[in-house]
């Protein structure tokens, strides 16, 4: 049996948006795999949103960078 082939086309999305007064800077951590995923937590409704996946400190080095973040916390 032949299984097609999925295919990924990576799009260039619009940078996200960082307002200090209504998000915070969160990296959520899976326990089981270790994964790492920075994004930015809304204050009031707690929906996260993901922004990059984080490999390394190199990674973690230019989330904070792009978005001007001197401290990210991290949510298991």
């Amino acid at each position: 049996m032949i299984l097609p082939i999925l295919s990924w086309k990576k799009t260039k999305e619009s940078a996200h948006t960082f307002d200090p007064e209504t998000q915070k800077a969160v990296i959520k951590c899976s326990i089981c795999t270790g994964e790492q995923v920075a994004g930015f937590k809304d204050i009031h409704t707690g929906k996260f949103d993901e922004v990059m996946l984080i490999r390394g400190e190199k990674d973690l080095e230019m989330f904070r960078r792009m978005y001007g973040v001197a401290d990210v916390t991290k949510e298991y």
